[in-house]
């Protein structure tokens, strides 16, 4: 598979989980209406685990425009890649976003209070104070980055030939998806925890354009938050870790 094929799938998938959970658990009249924080939290680190499975052979899986410049950061990554993963990850984040919206077409349209439609969609702080909010994404993001640079398959050595990278097939995706779980249940509540540029605006284009009956603002006064934090969060963590390794 092409890369950046790849990319834009895994990224598919995993807006689709996530916003899908958020809408599941947040939209009138579904099944799982009034569903907690861990349910979120699981859906989009289980998101996270199918996008990884499928695009991970063929791309590395970044899904994230701040994995991809972290890792570029880092050294692990060329430069001149950079600018079409991110595209990818945007289209795949959009389009993940906008089935959503067709999928629960009904219940966005059942659901009166413009604020849980739109957070559905994208992020938004639980307090709004911005310095607060960008380190929480910062914070958030640093995590994500620097456990992702010390994750690597097993390796396999013998006597007089180069260690070789056997990797775990699609069990290599769980630690990243479990990292996800877990930053979002312990930071994840201060702003929704994008710790993903990609995952934040593309489904915030999409609320701003589909027809929904009792659509409000997509907040664009908020949006660069979630785009200027992960990717802060990602260089400091790129940075901290050549310093340590």
């Amino acid at each position: 598979m092409n890369p950046i094929v790849a990319e834009y799938l895994g990224t598919f998938l995993l807006v689709l989980m996530g916003t899908g959970v958020c809408a599941n658990s947040s939209l009138k009249d579904t099944y799982a209406h009034g569903s907690n924080w861990v349910l979120i939290s699981f859906g989009w680190g289980l998101g996270v685990f199918l996008g990884v499975m499928v695009a991970g052979p063929a791309s590395g899986a970044h899904l994230n425009p701040a994995v991809t410049v972290g890792l570029a950061a880092a050294g692990e990554f060329l430069l001149i890649d950079v600018p079409l993963y991110i595209i990818a990850q945007l289209l795949g984040a959009m389009t993940g976003a906008f089935v959503t919206w067709q999928l629960f077409f009904d219940h966005y349209n059942r659901t009166e209070d413009p604020a849980t439609v739109k957070g559905t969609f994208c992020t938004c702080p639980a307090i709004k104070n911005t310095p607060r909010n960008i380190l929480s994404e910062v914070v958030g993001t640093f995590v994500l980055i620097f456990v992702v640079l010390f994750i690597a398959g097993p390796e396999f050595s013998a006597d007089d030939h180069p260690a070789v990278n056997i990797g775990l097939g699609s069990v290599g995706a769980l630690p990243v998806a479990l990292l996800v779980v877990a930053i979002g249940m312990s930071l994840g509540g201060l702003t929704g925890y994008a710790i993903n540029p990609a995952r934040d605006l593309g489904p915030r284009l999409i609320h701003s354009l589909v027809p929904i009956k009792t659509k409000g603002s997509s907040d664009w006064s908020y949006a660069w938050i979630p785009i200027v934090g992960p990717v802060l969060g990602a260089v400091i963590a790129a940075g901290v870790y050549l310093l340590v390794v």
